[in-house]
């Protein structure tokens, strides 16, 4: 379990990291894009050298690289209709609350109590931290984005188990959501935007692309130590990050809530990984 706590934490450190890069982008759906594309050319030389997943994962990284493109595009789109504020903590927060109930009921992974007052208080804490006044649209597509969210995981979770490798699973699958994202980039017609947006953001693109890759073949070996839901509740610890990094290097207000908010997350986090 020690394993799995520090590649979630440091996972969140990055995911964190990425999303910050990722919020100055005018274009978010092309910058997805080309963020995923860049971490698939970095991924590519490692697995030649590392070798790919064994074979019964496959399967799994071809419904996780699917179901990525309905997270980017809810993800995109709930940011166009609303806050980033409201939108992110709503499809985090019901995404890991979806992957803690989900790895329950459908791998049989079992929490005591004591986590799942954990869940519970993070899940709570996500909450808080939404932002006020956001439309309808805004709403359905954070909430998509969270059911995507908690459905990569539990595929993930499974696919990894099957791979023989965290690692080759991870990069194998920053390849294969590349691919899927440039065919739905493709029948939109969105490849001038997203070679547009990777020319002029190429610097920033191409860093967040690595820690992306990096940060999700984190989560997937996580996957392969602990319960599907202690991995995502652990890793939603992003939220708070990245409002300390937005208040460092975006100069975002921090304020009363935020911080309230932040405290209830690490008392969650703290029953959720003291209780396990």
């Amino acid at each position: 379990m020690a394993t799995a706590t520090v590649l979630a934490l440091g996972a969140a450190l990055l995911h964190a990291t990425w999303n910050l890069i990722l919020k100055v982008s005018d274009e978010r759906d092309a910058a997805f894009w080309g963020q995923w594309l860049l971490g698939a050319a970095v991924a590519v030389p490692v697995l030649l050298v590392i070798g790919l997943p064994d074979r019964g994962a496959w399967p799994f990284l071809a419904t996780s690289a699917t179901i990525q493109v309905l997270y980017v595009t809810g993800l995109a789109r709930a940011y166009a209709h609303g806050d980033f504020s409201f939108a992110y903590p709503l499809a985090r927060g019901t995404g890991a609350l979806l992957a803690a109930l989900g790895g329950t009921v459908l791998l049989d992974e079992h929490l005591g109590l004591v986590p799942w007052v954990g869940v519970a208080v993070v899940a709570g804490s996500l909450l808080m931290l939404m932002g006020r006044g956001a439309s309808r649209a805004s709403l359905t597509w954070a909430l998509v984005t969270g059911v995507a969210i908690g459905a990569y995981s539990l595929v993930d979770a499974q696919g990894s188990r099957h791979a023989g490798s965290g690692v080759a699973y991870g990069f194998s699958l920053q390849i294969c959501t590349g691919i899927t994202l440039s065919v739905a980039g493709l029948a939109r017609h969105r490849q001038r935007a997203m070679v547009r947006v990777v020319r002029s953001s190429f610097w920033r693109l191409f860093p967040a692309g690595i820690l992306l890759v990096l940060s999700y073949t984190m989560v997937v070996t996580a996957f392969r130590h602990a319960p599907v839901g202690y991995v995502s509740v652990l890793r939603e610890s992003s939220v708070v990050i990245a409002a300390l990094l937005g208040w460092l290097f975006l100069h975002e207000r921090l304020g009363r809530h935020r911080l309230v908010s932040s405290l209830v997350m690490i008392a969650g986090l703290v029953l959720l990984v003291g209780g396990s």
